[in-house]
């Protein structure tokens, strides 16, 4: 999931920040006279029986969960004024004890994995880098460089990672962007897709459509045939303001696409994927974002507004609100759809040093 920090190193503030983006209702007994409809439930507020928090370190972003191992892995960034490198932190699912530390010389941000295999990937967004680690040891066995130094010895940004098959696509925070393939039998860059926008930030696999969409900061959403590697639409919200998507969500059955905009947009828009258009746009400030299939909801976190949203897929009401002292950031679901992750960050010093660790929060959504 893309994500944002703010940062005064101007490789950070084009790799990073992306312009600094990121009561029960009464049922009425029936009688003989005509009686108005109840009204809307208000969303309600988390318990904290269903929700559990534990701080965990600087620089928090993507997670990554292996059912079959009981691990969850979470990318760090560590601090950006006081450490070099970052850390790979491996947590219990179910205390948020860590149980294993990997520290690596690169900072981590993006992280892929793809069900019934003992790796993942991670993404070192300021080296321009991706790193492959084994899940079991923690250990990075491999790294990839997608592009090479510029004349101010800059790279450019690695952020996203998205895995289909043997292909890893990896979006480029550049201007003007592209997306590296990567063959994952080989590891190495099998081509490029250019002409991508400014900045690519969000990826998704869409199984209905078969095709890939990113989104970008010229406010595109370029839909990939990943068979040809050729970008065969670009969907725009058609608003006068510039939208930077950040992440998508699919309700596959419905054919409806899920994007996030933290901009001048500051909204969730929901497209029709059969014609491109949007059909709905969610007010109010969005980062991550998932689909549960399993409840029709979707789950949004509102970095400047301090809560993750539970939605009504079909009515998109606001069901209820998670709310914390910290800023939502990535949003990670259990393939079953009973869990909820979630990355909290907090503020940063006028000097950009964090003012405290970064938590980890586990969501119970079978107990709301």
């Amino acid at each position: 999931m893309f994500t944002t920090r703010r940062s005064s190193s101007p490789l950070l503030i084009s790799a990073l920040t992306l312009a600094t983006v990121m009561i029960s209702g009464c049922q009425s007994h029936s009688t003989s006279k005509m009686t108005p409809p109840p009204a809307p439930k208000p969303p309600t507020v988390a318990t904290s029986s269903a929700v559990q928090e534990k701080a965990i370190g600087e620089g928090l972003y993507e997670m990554a969960l292996f059912g079959p191992s009981s691990t969850l892995y979470v990318a760090s960034a560590q601090s950006f004024k006081n450490d070099n490198g970052g850390v790979l932190y491996k947590v219990n699912p179910t205390t948020l004890a860590v149980t294993g530390l990997t520290h690596t010389d690169l900072k981590n941000f993006g992280m892929a994995s793809q069900a019934g295999n003992d790796f993942f990937y991670t993404t070192n967004s300021l080296d321009g880098t991706v790193s492959k680690v084994d899940v079991k040891s923690g250990k990075v066995v491999k790294r990839l460089a997608l592009s090479k130094k510029n004349s101010k010895g800059e790279t450019d940004g690695a952020r996203e990672l998205l895995w289909v098959g043997n292909e890893l696509y990896v979006g480029a925070v550049a201007n003007p962007g592209y997306i590296s393939v990567i063959d994952t039998r080989t590891f190495t860059v099998k081509t490029r897709i250019t002409h991508a926008g400014k900045w690519v930030t969000g990826l998704l696999y869409s199984p209905a459509t078969q095709r890939i969409y990113a989104g970008n900061g010229s406010g595109e959403i370029l839909v990939i045939n990943p068979k040809s590697h050729r970008i065969e639409k670009r969907w725009t919200t058609g608003e006068s303001k510039t939208n930077l998507f950040l992440n998508f969500a699919e309700d596959a059955a419905t054919h409806r696409l899920f994007v996030t905009d933290n901009s001048q947009g500051k909204a969730t828009y929901v497209f029709d994927e059969l014609s491109g258009k949007v059909i709905k746009k969610i007010p109010g400030d969005s980062l991550g974002i998932k689909f549960n299939a399993q409840r029709n909801e979707l789950y949004i976190s509102q970095r400047e507004s301090k809560q993750v949203l539970r939605v009504d897929a079909t009515t998109y009401a606001v069901k209820q609100q998670w709310r914390f002292a910290g800023a939502p950031n990535s949003l990670l679901l259990s393939d079953e759809g009973k869990t909820l992750f979630v990355t909290v960050k907090q503020e940063l010093n006028k000097d950009y040093s964090a003012k405290g660790p970064d938590s980890l929060v586990r969501i119970d959504l079978s107990a709301q």
